[in-house]
């Protein structure tokens, strides 16, 4: 180790073992600490002249949010050096790590692949490398199609490999471990080795599929009609379409490509239809080998089709495409979203952190960085999973986001829209949202068609003394907002989040209508939720009340506090003016005041200082000299803007020129939480609100 810097290497005694998803998630693990991450691969993998070829693995470890080294400087050295002098190679590897490392916290060390034996056993190399690293290493290990005692031999011999180049283990990773045997394995290692951890990952068939893309790639073909973005979908499966068209239907799967000589437009139609209809499996492309393409009228229906399935053209006759095809291992990239989903979800389920975590005694953090508030909202949503309904299920963004609170448990989920669409479009995307319920509030199915005459009678109730007809209703509760309101008003969903494509209004109305405000207030206001680099502050108002009274910004505080509470932050309210304790006058600062005194009689146990300048509010020597002896001043958590102008411009200026991540608007003051969306939310930013959701809704009182 360099100083302070805590290291672990990810080293397997075999190839194909799945060690890069092993670092993703001790890569999570180790960001989600607090560190200063680096990742480093002593031995890249690829070379290429006049251009090298990235490593792919590295470059998926490097995209991670918590990480910002160089490509450059974590690679060590190439296997051609390794061949060329390994002596040489040691020092120079040794030499390169230190360099970067002395700019992290922690280095996650990536061992080699098995793609290039350089002349020695790999995990003999391996274990070299760590020993003069000085870093321990996490073994791991294949568990495909081995008895649990071939996993202890196996183990055994790469423990005593590690021993006699004086590396240690801090634990072993069985993966790809079959699940039947996933209990008995670590049973049997752990008998073996008592004082070495065991952990088993099951085998997960959708980690090594390969794209659409890559399969292009392997039989040398190209996209002759379809949507190149479908190309990143993963193929399930490979399957030979020359049977007849009614034989081959019956085989026929989600996420399956068919390879069929271009000349069968009787196949490539009917696969077509196929793929369109709503009761048959929703195919990931079609290869037409040989190099043949339907001609003539066939050709004018095919493009008339316009499909979004990907169909690939090549020369290669069948047996030499299907071949190629069947030979490609997926990986994890990047650009594979889900998959790596996927991957951190299984580490997660799988891998006690705080077990390896104290193996690498890694530090309590004294801070709370954006990743480390991210992931412990994740964390705290998937203690207690609640149920959230997403109204817009018509966006490639809610569904992605989708997909990955499923992926990793965040929350159970309802998305409102059309099912065959939804599902048909998250199939071509290659999610997985199985576990999604679909409905669709225009009553086009007899579950739904329920749901509004029951939301209807219901909004009826609500609304009698405006008028309400039950015609009416039933048309209202229809709209999106209102149907995904009225699931949540009745406790069929614990919350819900939208705004994605529609306005702030057309989001919260219905919840003004049908939710309505907590007992203990009077107004429904927001907060941004602003991460900082080493801690996380709260700002309310800046997304609703335009220019509250004096009462109403008493609201904003309890309700902010009680906010700031439920997510870790302790509450510390600087009620926010243009001048500080009894310095200045006039209606602003007076209204800043009586909302000061009011929160004091409210909610006695809260801290509360106001009127407050917001430099006296954040800054301990500004504080000494303004307001000295203040509870609040210097090291407010919680602020409270005078009006919606303020906040707003507030919160966007910070975010810009500090570079703080602003996670929001929450809602708060409702009886049952509703969270909107900002129109330009990233993927990222839905599956935070969603956790944030869940965590409202795990204090919300039923009924």
């Amino acid at each position: 180790m360099t100083g302070a810097t805590r290291s672990i290497v990810i080293a397997s005694p075999e190839g194909e073992s799945g060690k890069s998803t092993v670092a993703l998630g001790v890569l999570d693990l180790l960001v989600r600490q607090g560190q200063r991450v680096g990742v480093y691969r002593p031995v890249s993998r690829v070379t290429g002249e006049p251009e090298p070829e990235r490593d792919y693995v590295l470059e998926m470890l490097l995209e991670h949010d918590g990480v910002d080294v160089p490509y450059e400087n974590a690679v060590g050295v190439t296997y051609a050096d390794l061949h060329l002098d390994p002596d040489e190679a040691m020092t120079r590897i040794v030499s390169r790590f230190h360099a970067m490392a002395e700019q992290c916290d922690a280095v996650v060390v990536l061992g080699t692949d098995y793609t290039d034996v350089a002349g020695v056993n790999e995990l003999a190399f391996n274990a070299k490398i760590a020993a003069n690293l000085g870093a321990p290493v996490l073994l791991v290990t294949s568990g495909r199609e081995r008895t649990p005692d071939e996993v202890v031999t196996l183990t055994d011999a790469a423990l005593a490999e590690l021993g006699a180049y004086y590396a240690h283990a801090v634990g072993l990773v069985v993966n790809r471990c079959d699940t039947l045997n996933a209990v008995d394995v670590r049973k049997a290692v752990s008998a073996a080795h008592p004082d070495l951890p065991v952990w088993t990952i099951p085998e997960e068939p959708f980690l090594s599929a390969p794209t659409v893309g890559q399969l292009v790639e392997a039989v040398d073909g190209e996209l002759a009609l379809g949507d190149p973005e479908l190309l990143g979908r993963e193929a399930l499966e490979v399957l030979v379409g020359a049977m007849s068209l009614e034989h081959l239907l019956s085989h026929l799967s989600d996420g399956a490509v068919v390879i069929t000589p271009g000349d069968r437009n009787d196949v490539v139609i009917g696969l077509l239809a196929a793929h369109a209809a709503p009761s048959f499996p929703s195919l990931a492309g079609i290869v037409l080998n040989g190099g043949f393409f339907p001609q003539g009228r066939a050709r004018e229906l095919l493009e008339a089709l316009n499909p979004r399935v990907p169909i690939i053209r090549t020369g290669l006759d069948t047996y030499h495409a299907t071949r190629n095809a069947s030979q490609v291992r997926g990986r994890v990239t990047r650009r594979s979203q889900r998959k790596i989903d996927v991957a951190r979800a299984l580490f997660e389920r799988c891998v006690d952190g705080d077990q390896l975590a104290a193996r690498l005694d890694l530090p309590r953090p004294s801070v709370v960085t954006p990743l480390m508030f991210e992931h412990q909202l994740i964390e705290r949503a998937r203690a207690q999973r609640r149920h959230v309904v997403l109204p817009e299920g018509d966006d490639d963004r809610i569904l992605r986001a989708a997909s990955t609170v499923l992926a990793r448990e965040i929350a159970d989920l309802t998305i409102l829209g059309d099912e065959t669409a939804i599902r048909a479009r998250a199939a071509e995307l290659g999610l997985n949202l199985d576990a999604a319920r679909v409905l669709t509030p225009s009553g086009g199915t007899p579950e739904s068609a329920e749901l509004v005459e029951r939301f209807a009678q219901e909004y009826k109730r609500l609304r009698a003394h405006k008028g309400m007809t039950a015609e009416r209703a039933r048309e209202i509760v229809t709209d999106v907002s209102y149907f995904g309101t009225m699931m949540v008003h009745l406790g069929l969903a614990d919350g819900m989040v939208s705004g994605a494509a529609h306005s702030t209004a057309h989001t919260i109305r219905p919840s003004f209508e049908i939710i309505k405000t907590r007992p203990d207030t009077s107004s429904v206001s927001s907060v941004f939720l602003m991460c900082l680099t080493d801690r996380v502050l709260v700002y309310g108002d800046c997304a609703v009340i335009p220019d509250p009274t004096s009462d109403e910004l008493a609201d904003i505080a309890v309700s902010s506090a009680a906010t700031a509470a439920q997510f870790g932050v302790e509450p510390r309210i600087a009620m926010l003016s243009y001048s500080t304790g009894t310095s200045g006058t006039g209606a602003d600062v007076d209204k800043v005041r009586a909302a000061t005194e009011e929160v004091r009689r409210r909610a006695p146990d809260l801290v509360v200082e106001g009127p407050i300048q917001y430099d006296a509010a954040v800054d301990a020597s500004v504080a000494a000299s303004k307001l000295p002896g203040s509870d609040v001043a210097g090291r407010a958590t919680v602020f409270i803007f005078p009006d919606l102008n303020t906040g707003n411009n507030t919160y966007k200026a910070v975010q810009r020129s500090a570079g703080a991540i602003a996670v929001g608007p929450v809602l708060q003051g409702l009886n049952k939480p509703v969270n909107d969306l900002s129109r330009g939310a990233l993927v990222q930013d839905i599956v935070n609100t969603v956790a944030i959701t869940a965590i409202q809704a795990q204090t919300t009182p039923a009924g």
